[in-house]
């Protein structure tokens, strides 16, 4: 029996999924059938090789659907990443960019300028802003995550509650509330998030970065591992100056 895994554009709710499935389950080419509207959407079993097109004339009868191998489009997503160059990153840059000065805007007239409130203004804005990209389309950030993410290609749905953790994590440093607990947090979470992305670059993959959602075609890079390493260390730093005061 062949197994493969499809995504299927156009299914939106649960009766959707019961319109495709049933199509599916009618045919006697197919031998079983898995659909859902998470990532990844459908995988069909066949005792025999069966073509797209067979595949596409059958789910066609359930509505206005189109099934694409996964395979086929993380190629095409891998063929259609930009050139890593600075132009490329400046949607990224700017964004950092202007967290940095904000942040340090927030202590103007700069009396006395606190390193430590500045990081923890940055790390604010850095969660926040960085979240709010993520949840513009939380199912394209999620399928992009769990290409390189250690947890998120093990368990998908860590890809639809990552962004929400950011987003509690940015203000939780926005009002100083626990910032032992904060740090540590952040010190664990992007730590483990950056094992795939040191690992995807290691490799040479041509894959999509998903630190600013599905909004930027950002391909991924060592801009992200210094994206992360710089958080990692600022949370690190921040831990240390708790445990001593």
């Amino acid at each position: 029996m062949i197994t493969k895994a499809y995504k299927i554009e156009g299914m939106t709710c649960g009766g959707c999924v019961a319109s495709v499935k049933k199509q599916l389950d009618e045919s006697e080419l197919i031998s079983e059938t898995n659909i859902q509207l998470d990532f990844p959407q459908a995988k069909i079993s066949f005792a025999n090789e069966l073509e797209i097109e067979t595949l596409q004339s059958i789910i066609n009868k359930a509505g206005n659907y189109t099934i694409k191998q996964n395979g086929e489009e993380s190629k095409n997503m891998e063929l259609s990443l930009p050139e890593k160059s600075i132009h490329t990153y400046k949607p990224l840059l700017f964004i950092v960019g202007f967290i940095l000065v904000v942040s340090a805007l927030s202590q103007f007239p700069f009396s006395s300028f606190s390193a430590m409130l500045w990081m923890r203004h940055f790390m604010a804005g850095f969660f926040i802003v960085f979240s709010f990209f993520k949840l513009l389309n939380l199912q394209g950030f999620a399928n992009s995550y769990s290409m390189y993410d250690i947890v998120a290609a093990k368990w998908k749905s860590w890809g639809y509650i990552y962004p929400f953790v950011e987003l509690a994590l940015g203000l939780l440093y926005l009002t100083n509330i626990a910032p032992l607990v904060t740090n540590l947090s952040t010190f664990l979470i992007l730590g483990i998030s950056s094992i795939g992305v040191i690992k995807s670059n290691l490799d040479k993959r041509k894959i999509k970065c998903a630190c600013l959602g599905d909004v930027f075609n950002l391909p991924m890079s060592t801009v992200t591992i210094v994206e992360d390493l710089s958080m990692i260390g600022m949370s690190l730093i921040m831990l240390l100056q708790n445990r001593i005061l």
